[in-house]
């Protein structure tokens, strides 16, 4: 069962309005769920936005940011801070406090914790569902170049069917937490 959604956002607004008015759609859906957001952080772009738009609906939203990051963003609406060292300790702190993975538009940061947790899911280190948040044809260039990656034999068809794209949250959630389970492996250790 899911309780608590990570979203990995921009902190831009993007060059659409389309852009901010989903991060605010996603956020009030996931309120209305009764779930918890655990975001990035930040108070601008679409970060901000769905961390508004969550607070404001009633949602708990966890931020987790690291403390380089920290002293250059205003204090955002939200429940809780989380002030930790580096990238690496948002992402892990990230991971442990979330049920399901949502990706909505940003650039590089975004799409590197997307990938980790997808990864991660592939890998078998984690069950928790991956999912992109499909606005105005922004995420199409990525499932046309992972169609290609599938084509070329440097990906199994098996998980880019697990990674769940829909276009409304409110479906989008719903096709999360109809994903069935997969077997989870111990992540190794460093060094071994």
């Amino acid at each position: 069962m899911i309780s608590s959604v990570c979203v990995f956002c921009g902190a831009s607004s993007g060059s659409s309005p389309a852009y901010l008015g989903a991060a605010e759609s996603f956020g009030r859906e996931l309120a209305r769920r009764g779930l918890r957001l655990v975001y990035g952080g930040g108070d601008s772009g679409v970060m901000g936005a769905v961390a508004r738009s969550a607070f404001s609906a009633g949602a708990e939203v966890v931020g987790i940011i690291p403390r380089k990051l920290h002293a250059l963003v205003a204090e955002a609406d939200l429940t809780e801070l989380i002030v930790v060292e580096d990238m690496r300790e948002r992402k892990a702190r990230m991971h442990e406090l979330s049920d399901a993975f949502v990706a909505l538009p940003g650039g590089i940061g975004t799409l590197e914790e997307f990938f980790e947790a997808w990864t991660w899911r592939a890998l078998g280190y984690h069950a928790k569902p991956v999912g992109i948040l499909e606005v105005g044809g922004f995420w199409e260039p990525l499932r046309t170049f992972l169609e290609g990656v599938v084509e070329a034999g440097f990906l199994g068809r098996e998980h880019l069917a697990d990674l769940v794209i829909r276009d409304d949250p409110g479906e989008l959630l719903a096709a999360l937490e109809s994903l069935p389970p997969l077997a989870v492996h111990k992540k190794p250790e460093r060094g071994r």
